[in-house]
């Protein structure tokens, strides 16, 4: 290692992301793997405002960079600087992340083989109450001054790095900054030890934050595949460099299929609504179906906008769902149509149909409504999923009841059913929801083979039920 030399590099900046934030002042420092052999710093011209926030964090003033060169004056020195050294920093990805982009931006590509000396400071030195610099500084006995300005910080970083390369007994560091080394693309403060135990199946992948509350959800055919797809890249957007700095431990469930896997995720995403969850918080359901009588004696049935604290009878993730359940009933229960209000106008109004002629007796017209969801709550399909299991010797089994998501687990591969209900004695129960049921409906119209039916339906719209 001492014939490679080392570029220890340390930048402050207006803000945490590369594509909207700048660089205010930078530092490198050349080691040549025993001594620092060169060292060069200046304040940088953000040509931006710097926010009070980093003021008060890093003393850089606007007044102070105003007479700074800007980025493109000094991009040739830093490229100079920084070809074929390693690039070593605490927390890297952040300041490789500017540099590359503000280098990129003058015109140059640049890329660089890294070092982060939090990941190696915890495989050297593991079990340390804390790895961010400062306290780094303080447990190690390492003088920091100037602390948050780029000179003070890279200087730390290079003591840090000259004791890390006497400590490395074991060769660490030079399996670290091989090109292929999967630490260098782990978010900084994740051990890489929870990335090693991910397994080649199907399952469900948390990560939790620096208090273990789960910040994602994810489901995936390939566990470490698709984790390690969240890491790769260079992606400089503040979503992900701040979802990467978020990401402390991970935690997995393996599932048997991708169907498991996609109705687990739904359901803890409902239970941890995880920060950095978005996609699958957009499939709420919207309108819904509503009952209620009128001071006239009449009942009616609505379709209408979910509200936070109504009741409903039926949900929908579109009005066009809602209308055609609606009809059906109306239909099949003939049911005056003056009574079925078919979704809401932008002025607010219910659509319904303009009255014709006398009104139907109060007492049968309720009976009929009666009737309608009589229908609805009782001939909801109740039915089984039986599938492959995690291992040969068990069978994965999912079961709705009345047409709600009950629940999911394993069974024995040699445990029997006499009906399609004994089922429910060996799944944990789930919250349903709308989306969990379009998922399972359209994974039973594409393998109806799996299916234990109890109870045929009646109504020719499956999905609405």
């Amino acid at each position: 290692m001492k014939k490679q030399e080392y570029a220890i590099v340390d930048i402050e900046t207006t803000g945490g992301n590369a594509s909207h934030s700048r660089i205010t002042e930078i530092a490198i420092i050349i080691h040549d793997g025993s001594k620092v052999i060169e060292s060069w710093e200046t304040l940088v011209n953000p040509q931006k405002e710097i926010p009070a926030a980093i003021f008060a964090l890093t003393g850089i003033t606007n007044e102070m960079v105003s007479g700074a060169p800007i980025f493109d004056d000094i991009s040739e020195k830093v490229l100079q600087m920084l070809t074929d050294r390693i690039f070593v920093a605490h927390n890297v990805n952040f300041d490789y992340s500017f540099i590359r982009h503000q280098l990129q931006e003058s015109g140059f590509k640049w890329t660089a083989r890294k070092l982060c000396t939090v990941r190696a400071t915890r495989k050297i030195k593991p079990g340390l109450s804390s790895y961010s610099l400062g306290n780094l500084c303080h447990s190690l006995d390492i003088d920091i001054e100037n602390r948050h300005r780029a000179g003070g910080d890279a200087a730390a970083t290079a003591i840090l790095f000259s004791k890390l390369l006497e400590w490395d007994t074991e060769g660490i560091m030079a399996t670290m900054i091989k090109k292929t080394a999967q630490d260098q693309r782990l978010p900084p403060n994740l051990p890489p030890d929870d990335f090693a135990q991910l397994p080649d199946k199907p399952g469900v992948y948390y990560f939790h934050n620096q208090e273990r509350k789960v910040v994602y959800v994810g489901k995936a055919v390939n566990l470490k595949k698709r984790v390690a797809s969240h890491f790769s890249g260079n992606s400089i957007t503040p979503q992900r460099q701040n979802f990467l700095r978020d990401i402390y431990g991970i935690s997995f469930e393996i599932c048997a299929t991708e169907l498991i896997a996609l109705l687990l995720e739904c359901s803890e995403i409902k239970k941890f609504w995880p920060a950095h969850n978005r996609a699958l918080k957009r499939f709420e359901p919207k309108y819904g179906l509503y009952e209620y009588e009128a001071r006239n004696g009449y009942r009616y049935l609505a379709i209408g906008k979910l509200g936070k604290f109504q009741a409903f009878l039926e949900s929908f993730g579109s009005l066009y769902e809602g209308i055609q359940l609606l009809r059906e009933l109306s239909e099949k229960f003939e049911i005056d149509n003056r009574f079925c209000n078919y979704g809401i106008t932008n002025e607010g109004e219910f659509l319904t149909v303009p009255d014709s002629g006398n009104l139907p007796e109060v007492e049968r017209h309720n009976s009929q409504i009666e009737n309608a969801l009589e229908f609805l709550l009782n001939n909801r399909p109740s039915f089984a999923i039986i599938d492959k299991g995690r291992t040969q010797d068990e069978r994965s089994c999912i079961w709705v009841e009345n047409g709600h998501f009950y629940g999911m687990g394993y069974i024995a591969s040699d445990v029997g059913f006499t009906e399609a209900s004994d089922v429910k004695d060996f799944v944990t129960p789930y919250r349903s929801n709308h989306y969990i049921m379009q998922l399972i409906h359209a994974y039973v119209k594409k393998y109806p083979g799996k299916l234990l039916l109890k109870k045929q339906l009646e109504i020719s719209n499956y999905d609405t039920l």
